[in-house]
């Protein structure tokens, strides 16, 4: 292998767990780019979690096991998918990266501060995949949070970076039942940012987000988990 490059004996399931790996570059033995897997602006993301695999960033979400076996391959097992249709260009993309990974695939690990995965088929059709850390592999384990956000941003002192404006919030708390319980404190100002939201203006959501507390009184990251409800306010 070339210096800095190491075989499957650094590829461990930890290692893939505690990296989030999108998609950078697919191309065939003849050095042809795999167009069919970039389809959009968003690339193919990867994630791990013991030996269970799921991809995003197509049409559907893919979902599935993995191994490493004696050989040193990847071993993706049947992948299952959502149904949605979408648009056809999506579409082909989950299909054609499902391709991909029905077979064994060689597995290659460049270390570095931003390490790469290689995937290599018996057909020398090549993925490159860019690993960056977790929050929980940063920070450990998150706080799960209920926010509602409201339908406009306002301004405020200290906006996220690169933003003119912060979100209203306010934190939501449930019951047993799933119910919401107790009255919402008053809206404030929302100086950090949440990763993964993308906010539009005059739509209210309740937001459930991972907080993480970085060390040394650092300001905490909030992650989306899932948006559970959403309503259009009137102005």
């Amino acid at each position: 292998a070339p210096a800095g490059q190491t075989e499957t004996d650094a590829v461990t399931a930890a290692f893939l767990q505690d990296h989030r790996w999108l998609l950078e570059s697919a191309s065939t033995g003849a050095n042809q780019r795999i167009d069919a897997v970039f389809p959009k602006d968003r690339p193919f993301e990867f994630s791990f979690s013991g030996t269970n695999m799921s991809v995003s960033g197509g049409c559907n979400g893919l979902r599935g096991s993995y191994q490493i076996n004696a050989e040193g391959q990847f071993v993706a097992g049947r992948m299952i998918s959502t149904m949605m249709a979408c648009e056809p260009a999506l579409m082909a993309a989950d299909k054609a990266l499902s391709e991909l990974l029905a077979k064994p695939l060689r597995i290659m690990l460049v270390q570095g501060p931003q390490p790469s995965l290689i995937l290599l088929s018996a057909n020398n059709d090549v993925l490159m995949l860019k690993g960056q850390k977790t929050p929980e592999a940063m920070y450990g384990p998150a706080t799960r949070v209920f926010l509602e956000v409201a339908a406009q941003t306002i301004a405020c002192e200290s906006p996220p970076s690169g933003q003119s404006q912060c979100l209203q919030v306010r934190e939501i708390k449930f019951d047993e039942k799933g119910l919401k319980a107790g009255s919402p404190g008053e809206w404030q100002p929302f100086n950090s940012s949440i990763e993964g939201y993308q906010h539009t203006p005059g739509v209210r959501n309740v937001v459930r987000v991972n907080r993480f507390q970085p060390p040394a009184d650092a300001p905490a990251v909030y992650v989306l988990d899932l948006v559970v409800e959403s309503a259009i306010e009137p102005k």
